[in-house]
């Protein structure tokens, strides 16, 4: 029952971890069962949490003003959906588009030069009509997230970290911004979750999961963009990388992806036109 999802959802554990004790005890409602009987592991603050009822829960996230999307519910993206580790519950502020958008992504430690494409980029796009999606983050996510706020478009947000905490805290205007255009804050975490570093890397197939293509303009060999890109190559969505210098760190993620068959783009035309001979998103 959906009592059962939210109050899982509020016990704060790492995804693979919530998910493996549903398989594991059938259910939410199991896995609470499990919890709160010393069955499995957990912290006091899990079984405190966890305890905490349902209406309670649902009294909090309606006074920040968050829906709840539930996994297969007609209002959650059934592009998500289709993904076997998808969010058992999305927090979300907003309204999140329920056709799939262009993901456009990078790492903090950008240059100049990648700052300024990834701002046209999500210009272009927004332009084109698809929803934009990327994470707040400093450096090329923020950038991407201004392309599209410059131009009106949707933007979507997906966060590491609860929906009432602003991280970072220079971005939280940006973020209001996007919601006051149309746009959408989701995460999966509950509210009052810190930006522990662990959330991360699984809010990253969010990110690739509500898009039908995922463009990555500056990476390191490591980091969240390349996380968000394999995993969209895993889930069979085209990723595009912006080719660079051999020999500068930030480009050395995105040269690797195009050695590794993703598709190499080099201008915000240039993206727009290869988005649409290799998927009709315009048609959702």
């Amino acid at each position: 029952m959906s009592d059962d999802r939210l109050r899982l959802a509020f016990a704060g554990l790492h995804p693979d971890r919530a998910w493996e004790l549903r398989e594991r005890f059938d259910g939410a409602t199991g896995a609470l069962r499990a919890i709160q009987r010393g069955r499995v592991k957990a912290s006091d603050h899990v079984r405190e949490a966890a305890g905490v009822d349902a209406a309670t829960r649902r009294e909090q996230v309606a006074s920040l003003g968050v829906s709840l999307l539930f996994r297969g519910e007609s209002d959650y993206p059934t592009h998500l959906d289709r993904y076997e580790d998808a969010p058992d519950l999305l927090f979300v502020r907003g309204r999140l588009p329920q056709q799939p958008g262009v993901a456009i992504v990078g790492t903090r430690r950008c240059t100049s030069y990648g700052l300024e494409l990834a701002r046209a980029y999500g210009q272009a796009a927004a332009e084109a009509g698809w929803p934009v999606i990327s994470g707040l983050a400093r450096g090329i996510d923020g950038e991407a997230h201004r392309g599209v706020v410059d131009v009106g478009g949707v933007g979507v947000v997906v966060l590491g970290c609860g929906i009432d905490v602003a991280y970072p805290r220079e971005h939280e205007r940006l973020g209001q911004q996007i919601l006051d255009a149309a746009g959408a804050i989701v995460t999966e975490y509950p509210p009052g979750s810190p930006p522990d570093g662990w959330r991360f890397p699984p809010r990253n197939r969010i990110i690739a999961g509500l898009a039908a293509a995922v463009v990555v303009v500056e990476a390191a060999r490591t980091g969240g963009a390349l996380i968000t890109a394999v995993r969209a190559a895993e889930y069979g969505i085209a990723v595009f990388a912006m080719p660079g210098d051999v020999d500068r760190a930030s480009s050395e993620g995105c040269n690797l992806l195009i050695r590794d068959g993703a598709f190499p783009v080099l201008a915000p035309d240039d993206l727009v036109e290869e988005l649409r001979l290799v998927h009709d998103l315009a048609g959702g």
